[in-house]
């Protein structure tokens, strides 16, 4: 369009470059209209509805504050209302229709412009990493400490805030709660667990750091009759989790407490982290690798899950850090390796996690969705859209961007697993025929058999 207002001439030029497939129409605060694409649909697979995808600017400001830091601008914009996707699109196409364009301009064109705003802002982040004692609580407690009937409304049942672990290509064929329940098996097994009866009568001792509800914990002890101590850093979970051991009857063996990692004693056979590392700060991973490698015992077995960068190192963005995961920094393989091997650890299993984290942010973008009357009534409509853009840029990041989940093994003693990897399927299968899937409450069927 000619005459293009002072007001979009930046977004204008960034959104002619970025937009190829499909089309993108953009009405400005004065009623100007912007197309941009060639148009036709924009491919399904991405997650889209047919096109165009088409927003208004409400506010003058909004193409401004979006085109200085898109990551950051296009968030707050969308949260405060001065960015709305027209229906019958929502923020999640135009976030999958966007991304799905501009990754072929790389991850860069999404980020803060110039030298000095690009230091300034990996400068803040790695301020932002720095998680002593007390900070380290204070940002659980921003992130973890949100109402229980939040997380209800759109984890799966047992609550389990990580990565499911989707087993066919199709995850429209699998359940949350049978996806998670997948993922705690598979987790299990790299873990090399024994009962008591094949560990000449004893219980094998574990420590789960980053706890969260305690599923992965009773989990645990369920499925190998083994004693569990689970520490977290928001006192609602660790309450929640403590109400699910003693309504399990299981309190005397499965124990958690606020606690940090850091000032856990003791010895343990096994040593679970399960979306604990990008709360950890890279500053002080040799603190987190020294520390549980003193604690696990010399034939012991250590599994961390993680979500993680398929390339090198980074930094998280302003908006993530700032509304959702202050102090929280997604890593590298590298810098876990590194730092691992100079405290004794040895890596035994890598796998990478590729697409299952953008289908579980899928389902908990559909969920949220699902309960926002309750959610807004809880919060309000500001907080409500923050959480729908956090779970819709989040799933872009492991759908068109380079984000995965590592899961890595981690032993002192190479002679503490088995000679070759098949262990892991055997078992991972065992548990999953034991298992027993949990029905959503809020599981729509459900509500209308009762009606």
């Amino acid at each position: 369009m000619e005459g293009t207002s002072a007001t979009m001439w930046l977004l204008d030029k960034f959104l002619r470059k970025a937009i190829t497939h499909g089309q993108l129409i953009v009405t400005d605060h004065d009623g100007k209209r912007y197309t941009y694409g060639p148009g036709g649909e924009y491919d399904p697979l991405v997650g889209g509805r047919p096109g165009p995808v088409h927003i208004r600017l409400t506010d003058k400001r909004a193409a401004n504050h979006i085109v200085r830091y898109p990551q950051m601008g296009a968030g707050e914009a969308f949260m405060w209302g001065w960015l709305v996707v027209e229906e019958p699109h929502d923020i999640r196409d135009m976030i999958l229709f966007v991304t799905m364009n501009a990754k072929r301009l790389g991850d860069t064109s999404l980020k803060a412009k110039g030298p000095l705003r690009k230091t300034v802002q990996k400068l803040k982040a790695a301020i932002d990493g720095i998680n002593l004692r007390g900070s380290a609580r204070a940002n659980a407690e921003h992130t973890y400490n949100l109402t229980r009937e939040l997380y209800e409304r759109f984890l799966d049942e047992d609550r389990q805030y990580t990565m499911a672990y989707y087993r066919e290509d199709d995850p429209t064929r699998t359940s949350l709660e049978q996806a998670q329940m997948d993922k705690k098996a598979h987790l299990a097994a790299k873990m090399f667990l024994k009962r008591p009866e094949d560990n000449g009568g004893a219980a094998m001792r574990v420590l789960d750091i980053g706890c969260g509800w305690g599923g992965f914990a009773l989990y645990l002890h369920e499925m190998y009759d083994c004693e569990v101590l689970g520490v977290a850093l928001a006192p609602d979970q660790v309450k929640f989790a403590n109400e699910r051991a003693e309504a399990a009857g299981v309190a005397d063996k499965v124990r958690f407490q606020l606690r940090d990692y850091r000032d856990v004693e003791g010895s343990f056979d096994r040593i679970s982290s399960v979306g604990l590392l990008e709360h950890v700060g890279t500053i002080h991973y040799p603190q987190f690798f020294e520390h549980t490698n003193r604690l696990l015992t010399r034939d012991g077995v250590m599994i961390s899950h993680c979500c993680g960068r398929a390339g090198p190192p980074g930094y998280t963005d302003a908006w993530t850090r700032k509304y959702i995961f202050p102090g929280g920094y997604i890593p590298a393989l590298s810098e876990l390796v590194t730092e691992s091997e100079k405290h004794g650890w040895q890596v035994m299993d890598v796998e990478a996690m590729r697409f299952h984290y953008s289908h579980t942010l899928q389902e908990w973008y559909n969920r949220t969705v699902m309960h926002r009357e309750e959610i807004t009534a809880m919060y309000d409509e500001v907080f409500y859209r923050m959480w729908l853009f956090y779970l819709a840029g989040a799933e872009q990041s492991f759908r068109n961007g380079g984000m995965v989940n590592w899961q890595v093994q981690y032993v002192k003693d190479r002679s503490a697993i088995p000679m070759t990897r098949e262990y892991i399927e055997a078992e991972s299968a065992r548990l999953r025929e034991r298992g027993k899937v949990p029905r959503w409450r809020f599981d729509p069927a459900l509500k209308e058999a009762a009606e």
